[in-house]
């Protein structure tokens, strides 16, 4: 069967979907193929279920710590069965979400594995989807424009086989149904570090091997240091500028447990975990969709595009993780806005990727928008540097959570601001108002003189916008 339509996608997740209902709501014929279940990476082994764990994870700390307020508990207990059933229950209610969007704005979602095809007797272009039916029939879509959505996975470790059981990645840790002892995580990226504020949490004995000379390499390094510093206080023990050989590393099943030998400054240490927990980045699923029969370029791994997220065939787009570049949510999400804004011919904007936040949901939560302090001076900038701690704050004391900070950097000669980067409560939810200020082209002296409600945590924004004219009224 041949279908014509005005948009087809290859990819439900969370970039694919938006897509669809952007396109929809301009009044276009839109069809989405998706493999397995819409809402992709991000909402069934990502975003969605790992923050499901954090915030089980934080309960849990909060009542062993709740004598603190005065609050005496006695007994706690994790019941980690629940912890998963629960997590469950927000996926599956989710999901239901999307599918409701789906059938509101009249979008047509085929189950199945489609394959990009080359110029036929459907098109004299390539871009047509070939759709191998879970029910078994056969579907080719010729839209006029197609989106490339197919996500990623996470990345292996050259030589090392992950078995799902001893070697996993995160797509398996979702799924464990008891909670190991002792758990070595390979990368100190944002997700390891999530992962490993997460396992301290539940009590669990955490590793963290990180290649880089810091953890979150690509943040901050106020930042980097400052999560580091925290998840040691609280148990975690982290080896940067670490090596460890593949080859080495040795399952004993009849001991369950995992070997492997960490070199740190020439000197070799032996480490044995229940399970080894692969964190070092994710992979473009680009294999098997059909590439091959088009002229569709791809770098490094991923799928070129310009700012408009069209490949070099124009009538195809890309968006998301098979990009690369931030691989968030959010930036799929804007990237999907763009592209379709652009075939429709309406004013598009194009990305600036410093204007998107950058969040990790770990204790403390870090966030962070635009340039780092190191990238601004390795760019030759002029620059300001303000920095306001949390424990100047009267709702953070209130809170009992005072360490982090805000930092911002600005121009020193225009004023322009260029970077803010939070560590402490609710870092994630407080970039939003970076965001805004990186969206209007705002000040730091803009930004200080809005006026914030007391007590808020959101007291730090407006005071370290001040500091960097030395005006802070808290410090």
């Amino acid at each position: 069967m041949t279908k014509q339509v005005d948009v087809a996608i290859l990819g439900g997740g969370t970039g694919g979907y938006i897509a669809a209902i952007a396109a929809s709501q301009a009044g276009k014929k839109v069809v989405v193929i998706e493999r397995e279940k819409l809402g992709g990476t991000c909402l069934h082994r990502g975003c969605i279920p790992s923050k499901a764990l954090l915030r089980s994870a934080e309960l849990y700390r909060q009542a062993q710590n709740s004598s603190t307020f005065g609050i005496e508990i006695e007994g706690v207990k994790l019941n980690f069965e629940r912890v998963q059933s629960r997590k469950q229950e927000v996926v599956e209610q989710l999901h239901r979400g999307v599918q409701f969007l789906m059938r509101k704005h009249h979008i047509e979602v085929i189950q199945g594995n489609g394959r990009v095809m080359g110029p036929s007797i459907f098109s004299p272009k390539s871009g047509s989807v070939a759709v191998e039916c879970d029910n078994g029939e056969a579907v080719t879509l010729v839209p006029k424009q197609l989106i490339i959505a197919t996500g990623s996975r996470p990345r292996a470790l050259p030589g090392l086989q992950v078995d799902g059981t001893y070697v996993v990645t995160t797509d398996e840790a979702l799924e464990w149904t008891a909670l190991p002892r002792r758990v070595a995580i390979v990368g100190g990226g944002v997700i390891g570090m999530e992962w490993a504020s997460m396992l301290v949490d539940f009590g669990v004995e955490v590793d963290v091997i990180e290649a880089a000379s810091h953890i979150v390499p690509q943040e901050d390094e106020d930042t980097s240091h400052e999560l580091e510093r925290q998840l040691k206080k609280r148990g975690a023990r982290i080896h940067t500028q670490a090596k460890i050989q593949p080859e080495e590393i040795h399952v004993d099943e009849a001991a369950g447990e995992v070997h492997l030998l960490v070199e740190v400054g020439g000197e070799t240490s032996s480490i044995i975990a229940d399970k080894l927990l692969v964190c070092i980045g994710r992979q473009a699923n680009i294999e098997n969709i059909g590439l091959e029969n088009s002229g569709i370029e791809s770098a490094d791994g991923f799928i070129r595009v310009n700012e408009w997220m069209q490949t070099n065939e124009s009538h195809i787009y890309a968006i998301g993780d098979v990009i690369g570049g931030l691989q968030l949510a959010h930036a799929a999400s804007a990237e999907a806005l763009a592209a379709v804004s652009h075939f429709n011919g309406q004013a598009a904007i194009s990305l600036d990727y410093r204007r998107i936040p950058r969040c990790i949901y770990s204790m403390p939560e870090a966030a962070s928008i635009g340039w780092t302090e190191k990238e601004a001076r390795a760019a030759g900038m002029d620059i300001q540097v303000s920095k306001m701690p949390f424990q100047a704050i009267g709702k953070a004391i209130v809170h009992g959570e005072t360490d982090g900070f805000v930092k911002v950097i600005a121009d020193a000669k225009s004023n322009d601001l260029l970077g803010v980067h939070i560590v402490g409560p609710h870092a994630t939810e407080l970039i939003g108002e970076a965001a805004v200020a990186k969206w209007l082209d705002a000040t730091p002296w803009e930004m200080g003189h809005v006026i914030h409600p007391h007590p808020s945590l959101s007291e730090i924004m407006g005071e370290a916008m001040l500091a960097m004219e030395g005006r802070s009224l808290s410090m």
